[in-house]
């Protein structure tokens, strides 16, 4: 790179540096497009809608209510990754939507939750079911439709979709755009309905909402793969209404609505902005960090870092992803962990300038070195972030989401923004080996597979007890982990005050007492806007702890007791949710396997991968059981976050490992290039950690209760 061209760059990059800076903290135009400030932010941050539905039959069985729960998290998961679906009693379901303000609006998208049916033109004696008439379809039901079930003119109940998409479509025909539902039927379903299209073909299959015909399409042909398409609508919005009544009258029950409410975010303003300096502190010790220990290079990295996350926070307010403040805990550990690829690259310079090659030299074949590395450590944690975003569920796609945009981000920051700063610095004169590294003598290899036994043995120990633990707190009828609300529900009480607390009043004077009261340290708070009511939300209370509640409440801020009630709620994260995980998990983790496989030509360095990613998943399920830490979104969290750093970590080695193979045959040599990789990315190791384990550390300290999880 010539002078000119490195002032260039440099220059460039202080700009868009500059504007990116600006575009995160205020944003471009009268709306402020791009800013921190406009991203989707979930009901901890931002607050939103609380609706609760209450079925129709007085006495659902679990089954239903737990079947219905599900289909209501996938019906509110369109406008948010972070809604929340959960029963509340015996018959209720209460739905939760971050970041709106308006429950009208959201009753009229997601549509009244009401009866659904396929129904045939006529019965086996030729009466009519349905025919023409005033209404917005032009048919109307010829007969009540308990009628028609008599007749068994029935051929499809709402619980034999799986789910139905309403959009545009282009006829390859006409070359014109039409527009048309998409259904996709169950496995019962399919059966059903390949029965009843072979029966009418030619004739017209009604579908019936409420007692109101929606739509009556013709059948043209027998349909028997489970999924159908129902054409003839005028535009995209009648389409996506059609789909919208089909699939919320696929729910197992009928609901009616019975109330809904805004409630404010769950957090103060001051828990936000404590979070957001911590991350701010955290990143500035980070880069003295790294300036302190590779000089230039470590500043390149620093701009990087900046760089970085910027560009994080601008992505997510593009792809409009919802953040919550474990999201933003996941950015500033992003940040830890984006200084990763530029430890690598500069370890990998440092080594070839200890080996007597020039600066130059050094940075050319440093990059060249790392970057194997790099992609191979980041492309089988994005094919983990892959599988868990198009097979997981709820929470879990928002972090699959986040993860994904950040391996993107720290790979183009490290691989292309890096490269080109420390290029344009040396090409501008900064070119003396002392602003690179300090001379030392290259590390002798440490023995570490001699002391494998050892490693084993505490490692086992240290699973061992995990697994104990589990089995005695089970045992002891205590719970194998300390489950929170999101995993094993809990009561909710609303309270109505004589005065309108902040959300920081409730975190301070309201909170503290419900904890003392209740011993649960994980309270949940949310403030129903334009009232005094205040939700509290907390493990299972039984009658003497609910009373008891209830006096804290009357002697300490003078509460009504009449307008006290509580109720049982379901969990937020349903069984289907927790299988959707484990299974993405499973899935991802057999992807990661093949394609290590694939990349290192040997079985041995998958498995030893995979064992190795057990391992550390097992050590830290084992800590949350012994220290008894809740155990709730959180954990999925810190599970799926396990499964790409411990990944990439690994790789790092194995990389290295297959590097110091080639052309080595005797499997003598195997233990000494072992040791010898350890020992050279051991830098790696320590820095990666450490730099990580700054940024978890200030927002331990500094962060609110809620995220020092």
């Amino acid at each position: 790179m010539k002078k000119s061209r490195g002032i260039a760059v440099l220059l460039l990059t202080a700009i868009v540096t500059v504007f990116f800076c600006y575009v995160a903290a205020v944003g471009i135009g009268p709306t402020g497009t791009g800013s921190a400030k406009n991203i989707n932010t979930g009901l901890d941050l931002a607050g939103g809608v609380s609706i609760t539905y209450q079925a129709k039959d007085s006495n659902p069985s679990k089954e239903d209510m737990s079947d219905t729960v599900y289909k209501m998290q996938q019906r509110v998961s369109q406008y948010s990754t972070e809604a929340q679906a959960y029963q509340e009693g015996s018959n209720r379901i209460t739905i939760e939507i971050p970041g709106v303000s308006d429950a009208n609006a959201i009753l009229e998208e997601l549509g009244k939750p009401g009866s659904l049916y396929f129904i045939d033109q006529t019965d086996a004696d030729g009466n009519q079911n349905f025919t023409t008439g005033n209404s917005e379809s032009g048919y109307v039901l010829a007969r009540s439709i308990e009628d028609i079930q008599k007749a068994g003119s029935v051929v499809l109940e709402g619980t034999d979709v799986a789910d139905a998409e309403g959009g545009a479509y282009q006829d390859s025909s006409t070359s014109s755009q039409k527009y048309a539902v998409s259904l996709t039927l169950t496995k019962n379903g399919k059966t059903k309905f390949a029965e009843a299209t072979k029966a009418n073909v030619g004739k017209q299959i009604a579908i019936v909402y409420d007692d109101q015909v929606l739509s009556a399409p013709n059948v043209n042909e027998e349909i028997s793969g489970g999924k159908a398409q129902i054409t003839g609508m005028a535009s995209t919005e009648e389409a996506q209404n059609l789909a919208s009544y089909i699939r919320i009258g696929s729910l197992s029950l009928e609901l009616t609505e019975l109330r809904s409410s805004v409630v404010a975010a769950q957090l103060g303003e001051e828990a936000i902005a404590t979070s957001v300096k911590a991350g701010a502190i955290g990143l500035v010790i980070v880069m003295l960090i790294m300036i302190i220990a590779y000089r230039i290079p470590g500043l390149v990295a620093s701009v990087a870092l900046v760089l970085y996350t910027t560009l994080m926070l601008i992505t997510l307010n593009a792809f409009d992803i919802t953040l919550t403040l474990p999201g933003i805990a996941g950015i500033i550990l992003g940040i830890g962990m984006a200084v990763d690829a530029n430890v690598i690259i500069f370890a990998r310079v440092r080594e070839e300038m200890v080996r007597g090659r020039s600066v130059k030299n050094s940075l050319k074949i440093g990059f060249q070195k790392a970057l194997s590395a790099i992609l191979d450590g980041n492309i089988t944690t994005l094919i983990a972030a892959a599988v868990l975003w198009f097979k997981g569920s709820g929470t879990v796609i928002g972090f699959a989401q986040t993860l994904a945009i950040g391996i993107i981000a720290s790979m183009f920051t490290a691989l292309v923004i890096t490269r080109l700063i420390v290029n344009a610095f040396y090409a501008v004169g900064l070119r003396s080996e002392k602003l690179y590294y300090r001379p030392k003598k290259e590390r002798e290899p440490i023995d570490f597979l001699s002391k494998k036994k050892v490693f084993f043995t505490i490692s086992l120990v240290l699973i061992a007890a995990g697994v104990i633990t589990i089995g005695v707190n089970a045992g002891r009828g205590k719970g194998a982990f300390a489950y929170s609300l999101e995993f094993q529900g809990g009561t909710s009480t609303n309270v109505t005050f004589d005065k309108d607390y902040s959300i920081d009043e409730i975190d301070k004077e309201i909170v503290p007492v419900v904890e003392k009261v209740t011993g649960d340290n994980n309270v949940q708070t949310q403030k129903v806007a334009g009232t005094n009511q205040v939700i509290i939300k907390t493990v299972t209370l039984d009658l003497d702890k609910r009373e008891a509640l209830n006096k804290a409440m009357v002697d300490n801020f003078g509460v009504d007791e009449s307008k006290i009630t509580a109720e049982n709620i379901s969990s937020t994260v349903s069984n289907e949710m927790r299988r959707d995980a484990v299974i993405a998990v499973v899935i991802a983790t057999i992807c990661m396997l093949l394609y290590i496989w694939f990349r290192f030509k040997d079985i041995r360095f998958a498995t030893s991968a995979v064992l190795a990613l057990l391992h550390d998943v097992l050590v830290v399920v084992g800590f949350y059981a012994i220290a008894r830490i809740s155990v709730g979104n959180t954990f999925i969290a810190c599970m799926l976050t396990i499964v790409g750093y411990s990944i990439n970590a690994t790789i790092v080695i194995f990389d290295r490992i297959r590097e110091e193979m080639r052309g080595k045959t005797k499997s003598s040599d195997v233990a000494a290039v072992v040791n010898k990789s350890i020992t050279q990315t051991l830098t790696r190791s320590i820095y990666t950690s450490l730099t990580t384990f700054i940024m978890v550390a200030v927002l331990y300290v500094m962060g609110v209760s809620s995220i020092k999880e």
